[in-house]
């Protein structure tokens, strides 16, 4: 099986020994996305809403460097510190994302990378 590591400069950069996604046939994995700004590498102020549309923002440009687009994924994962939050991150991701909406999962952690307060990961099929 070959896999293609996918990079762009519009998301941040990995923090760790991680790709921001990689393609393996028709199929990308994506690598959680925080709510961190990718020209400073700093997590953005503000409410978790503020958070999810940066965190959001970050995937969807991962997703286009990979050749695709936030309508082809297929799953996602969420993570919250706080479970409160829900109904804002819910709103916020029906700005990102239309009805058939992926699968998805949502997890309270009791931490997240560089203090976040939320984080998304995702699998795209591209075929």
């Amino acid at each position: 099986m070959s896999k293609q590591i996918i990079h762009t400069d519009r998301a941040p950069a990995a923090i760790g020994p991680y790709s921001q996604a990689v393609r393996a046939g028709g199929t990308v994995y994506f690598s959680g996305q925080i709510p961190l700004d990718p020209a400073t590498g700093n997590l953005v102020d503000g409410d978790i809403a503020t958070q999810a549309r940066r965190a959001f923002d970050n995937l969807k440009a991962v997703a286009e460097a990979a050749d695709g687009s936030l309508d082809r994924i297929v799953r996602l994962g969420l993570y919250l510190t706080d479970l409160s939050q829900f109904a804002a991150v819910n709103a916020v991701m029906q700005e990102y994302f239309a009805a058939p909406y992926p699968a998805r999962s949502t997890i309270e952690v009791s931490g997240l990378p560089k203090g976040a307060a939320f984080e998304v990961d995702a699998v795209m099929v591209l075929d």
